[in-house]
């Protein structure tokens, strides 16, 4: 039975994991600034994940920098 329900629990999970991939694979086509080899990350090896994550946070300081510069001159007017 403890079997079953775990099947059972993981079938569903692969289902949904499956669904949350290809609606994102259809994000990233709909975005023309989107880079469209993000579509096919679960074949990244963990090396490639590592050097994509990084680029990420660069992203993301660039991002809150550029906020906080906005930030700052809203507050100076």
């Amino acid at each position: 039975m403890t079997f079953l329900m775990v099947f059972l629990i993981q079938n569903t999970q692969n289902r949904d994991a499956k669904a949350v991939h290809l609606k994102l694979d259809e994000l990233i086509r709909a975005i023309k600034t989107a880079r469209n080899k993000l579509i096919e990350l679960e074949d990244y090896s963990d090396t490639e994940l590592d050097v994509l994550e990084k680029d990420f946070e660069k992203i993301r300081d660039i991002d809150e920098t550029k906020k906080a510069d906005r930030d700052g001159q809203r507050q100076k007017n």
